[in-house]
């Protein structure tokens, strides 16, 4: 037999953990969704009534978001940065300026399209494997060393994609973030405590969010980023913190950063959609595509089980979909159409693209 690359094996293996934890996290979404009713509009204790009814603070945001050089995350990036700039200038977007902050410690080949700036990767061997855990190391090299001229700074993902114009959702000293149904501090108090002492107020002062998306003022980010890292990193330290957050560690620091600087969060749903739980894109801003989509060829969704036809972003982890990838059957969602057109991208004749009709009503 023929030796196999050892890059084949890593890559393999990469692909079964995602798998796994993309059908795992499907199941309990189902299962918790469609029996929770999601209620978060008081999320901030005393907010005044003139906040819940939207209108953020007019101020432009910096887009940031953190990447590697891998294959697999530079796709998503052109990806997000196209429909970035499809929205930037239309009435009702608060965008400014965009940044990648490439932690992979040196330039790659996209320096030239995407604004980037290159920030260090954790020392090696600190990250455990667990390469979410540089993303706040780099949000702290790159506030300490970029001059960024907007006041609100929105932390971003290669996998987001934006749908309607995103206005500023932020109010003031209070940041916009969106709630996930799986941070739930509520439950894991007996972890929550390690980090976050009785002293400092309940533990319904953590929001249920991660970092991202969460559009927040730059002044408040500098302050909470260094600790959301050594959060971060004392929690990936604890064997037991590191068994029950998983995959969402690095969320769950963030929101607990948040809350040791008193710190709470204007919760909006309408901030993302996430396929193909969400089926309508309706007035939401971001589509957020971490989810695989399994149907058959009536439409039908196939809950945990690889359908006749399917769209996962981890089918890629070496390179961008294919030119010519089929859409999906009748009667499949809104939501996952719009998703796997935008994934259908030419990736060398970006600009040529025709635009969704559905992008901007």
């Amino acid at each position: 037999m023929k030796r196999v690359s050892p890059l084949f094996f890593v890559l393999l293996i990469l692909g079964f953990f995602f798998a796994t934890y993309n059908l795992l996290t499907m199941i309990i979404h189902y299962t918790t969704s469609s029996s929770e009713n999601w209620d978060f509009s008081d999320s901030i204790i005393g907010m005044p009534e003139k906040l819940k009814e939207g209108g953020g603070s007019n101020s432009k945001y910096h887009v940031a978001l953190t990447a590697t050089d891998a294959p697999y995350s530079q796709w998503q990036c052109r990806i997000m940065y196209y429909w970035y700039k499809k929205v930037k200038d239309i009435p009702g977007s608060d965008m400014g300026e965009f940044t990648r902050i490439l932690h992979s410690g040196k330039p790659d080949n996209l320096m030239e399209e995407i604004p980037t700036v290159v920030v260090d990767p954790l020392p090696e061997g600190l990250d455990r494997g667990y390469i979410v855990l540089n993303r706040p190391w780099a949000f702290v090299q790159w506030l300490e060393k970029a001059t960024i001229g907007e006041e609100y700074i929105l932390m971003a993902e290669p996998d987001h994609v934006f749908v309607n114009p995103l206005p500023n959702l932020a109010h003031g000293k209070h940041p916009a973030g969106f709630p996930f149904f799986y941070i739930k501090p509520a439950e894991h108090e007996h972890i929550i405590r390690k980090y976050y002492p009785k002293e400092k107020g309940p533990v319904t002062n953590i929001d249920p969010i991660g970092n991202s998306p969460v559009i927040i003022r730059k002044s408040v980010l500098e302050k909470i980023s260094p600790t959301w890292m050594n959060v971060s990193l004392r929690m990936k330290d604890d064997p037991a913190t590191d068994k029950a957050f998983g995959w969402v560690l690095e969320m769950y620091a963030y929101a607990v950063a948040s809350a040791l600087h008193g710190v709470r969060h204007i919760l909006r749903k309408d901030f993302m959609l996430q396929p193909p739980w969400d089926l309508e894109v309706g007035k939401k801003f971001i589509i957020h595509y971490t989810y695989g989509c399994d149907y058959n060829l009536k439409g039908e969704l196939t809950y945990g089980k690889i359908g006749e036809w399917r769209f996962d972003k981890r089918s890629y982890l070496s390179g961008p979909p294919p030119r010519n990838l089929s859409l999906p059957p009748p009667g499949v969602p809104e939501s996952v159409v719009s998703s796997s057109i935008w994934e259908n991208i030419n990736m060398g004749h970006l600009v040529n693209i025709e635009v969704d009709s559905r992008i901007i009503e």
